[in-house]
């Protein structure tokens, strides 16, 4: 029998198209199975899938471990991979080869990287296999495949610390718990004390080593006993109206950043272990430009000159206020509990309308916030966290009140209310009819293209356009249209975006005219949930699913709402 050794030393000086003979399975030796998935076409083309399979026994860790929290765990092994391939120098040039995984940031996602199942775990990589001009380097690729590539398992899973791995196993569970608890006592996030929410920088997620530590308002200080039997004490944030108030830079939009981000779980060491919010929490913001499809914004924006329904709004350039309520009632209709809302990235006159304004101006049509914000809590037990330094008219709406000097939290709430005019009463807020998705929408193009592709895509043709591409983080190409989600600031990942792209597909062929928009998300991530990520990408089961990491229902459905031409009906 022909070693995987052997066949490549027979492909030097071959053809590169000849490195597709390697397709399939390969015995390594020690355990190691490597499955070519896909082979690149030339040494410019994306570089080429493959899995390497190692039988759960060789790990030196207790079963139990990996089953506690499989996402945790693989998380773990996914960073060591990425750390053993730094180690071993493998990201030469085009003569030497390289490997790859894709590397997680700060935040601990499900993600395809690496599976771990009953009897196998399954380690999902790039390698760009070795050439000279358009030539087979067979050696070279002996050497990365059979070398280099058994060595990188070895150093990331033969020689796994056990105790790491428990500690971010324990981590991801406490951080779990921790969420749970919130819901039970009916609060909308929680941050630690010793927390560090500043950042090294505005492109970067590192901590900012010199940062204040955070320390909670006496007022609103508690303390859990998680699952493994850790404290953790600091900031509850009951439901409800919560303004956060304070003077510039002294760290308003970092907490309500953190709190965006405090629906992932993060690695050990980044500082916001413990600074979480309820998993539904999104964040909102003006949007000029973007499209709307049949959303009901008529609690904030009616009786337009134009005559128009705002009941069913479409637009495919709305403005900053018609952008942020179309928003609002999609965060809504996405399940949203808790809106996280900056008055910097906000349109001004769908926040606030002052009195000589509306003394001056009767025939306004629009509802501001500020005049819906209770309904919102009181109708729908909706909350909101709003952060707000040039105007005090929210003082009147809010439950409590945080102000942020130099960094540290203090509770205002009883000088606020001082301060405060006269609550008035809020007319109730209705909810809104889910919208339905016309048969094939939002990728009616792409029900002739099923299968076969996945998050790679496949070429057009007889059967129907590419399936949707990612472009980065914030960008989803979808036939000839891009879907911008440079709006959408709680996607942290690229990973994320191709999960959207590639579940977008699968919306196209689940849409069928009678479900609403979040049934048939609901549904897509069911099959996530009992069969990992893996499922979206479209690709037959042990087959290289690509580069994904699973997105929320929030962002998804976000991504659904910007595509410019959704159809819908109620």
């Amino acid at each position: 029998m022909t070693t995987l050794a052997q066949e490549l030393d027979k492909l030097d000086g071959a053809g590169y198209g000849a490195y597709k003979s390697l397709r399939g399975s390969h015995d390594l030796g020690r355990g190691l199975t490597l499955d070519i998935d896909r082979v690149q076409s030339d040494p410019f083309a994306p570089p080429s899938l493959v899995r390497v399979t190692v039988p759960r026994s060789a790990l030196p860790v207790d079963a139990g471990l990996l089953d506690a929290s499989p996402v945790a765990a693989a998380d773990h092994l996914t960073r060591r991979v990425a750390s053993a391939i730094r180690g071993l120098g493998v990201r030469g040039g085009k003569e030497q080869g390289s490997l790859g995984i894709d590397v997680p940031g700060q935040q601990v996602l499900e993600r395809s990287s690496v599976r771990i199942d009953d009897r196998e775990v399954s380690v999902r990589l790039d390698a760009a296999l070795p050439a000279r001009g358009r030539r087979i380097r067979g050696q070279a690729a002996r050497r990365l495949l059979c070398d280099v590539l058994p060595q990188v398992i070895d150093d990331a899973l033969f020689r796994v610390d056990a105790a790491a791995l428990r500690e971010a196993v324990v981590l991801h569970l406490d951080q779990a718990d921790l969420r749970g608890k919130l819901v039970e006592h009916d609060l909308l996030a929680f941050v630690s004390d010793g927390a560090v929410l500043a950042r090294a920088s505005g492109d970067s997620d590192l901590p900012l080593g010199s940062a204040v530590m955070f320390s909670s308002p006496d007022s609103l200080r508690r303390t859990f006993t998680l699952r493994s039997g850790r404290e953790v004490t600091g900031m509850a944030l009951p439901r409800g109206v919560t303004l956060i108030v304070g003077g510039g830079y002294h760290g308003k939009s970092t907490l309500l950043k953190a709190l965006e981000r405090g629906v992932y779980d993060h690695i050990g060491g980044d500082g916001r272990e413990f600074a979480v919010a309820v998993g539904d929490a999104m964040a909102l913001r003006a949007e000029d430009g973007r499209s709307v499809t049949d959303v009901d914004i008529s609690q904030f924006i009616g009786d337009l000159p134009s005559g128009t329904d705002t009941t069913r709004f479409t637009t495919p350039n709305a403005s900053g206020s018609t952008s942020q309520a179309a928003g609002l009632v999609e965060a809504l209709e996405a399940g949203a509990t808790t809106l996280l809302i900056d008055e910097d990235t906000s349109a001004t006159n769908f926040m606030i309308r002052d009195e000589r304004m509306r003394a001056l101006v009767p025939h306004e049509p629009i509802t501001p916030l500020l005049d819906r914000v209770r309904a919102l809590w009181e109708s729908l037990g909706v909350s909101t966290v709003l952060v707000a330094g040039g105007s005090g008219a929210f003082l009147d709406v809010a439950d409590r009140v945080i102000l942020l000097d130099s960094y540290r939290p203090l509770d205002v709430t009883d000088r606020a209310r001082e301060l405060a005019g006269a609550r008035e009463a809020q007319a109730p807020f209705p909810t809104a009819d889910a919208r339905v998705p016309e048969r094939g929408s939002p990728t009616p193009e792409s029900r002739g293209a099923r299968g076969g592709h996945g998050s790679h895509g496949g070429r057009g043709g007889p059967r129907g356009p590419k399936p949707p591409r990612a472009k980065g983080l914030s960008s989803i190409q979808l036939g000839e249209e891009f879907i911008d989600l440079s709006a959408v600031s709680q996607l942290v990942d690229d990973s994320q975006t191709r999960a959207i792209a590639a579940v977008l597909a699968r919306l196209g062929e689940l849409s069928d005219g009678r479900r609403s928009l979040g049934e048939l998300v609901d549904d897509v991530l069911a099959r996530v949930d009992a069969d990992g990520i893996d499922t979206v990408s479209g690709q037959r089961r042990n087959f290289h699913p690509g580069r994904l990491a699973r997105p929320r229902k929030q962002e998804i459905m976000a991504a659904v709402n910007r595509y410019r031409r959704l159809r819908c009906s109620h």
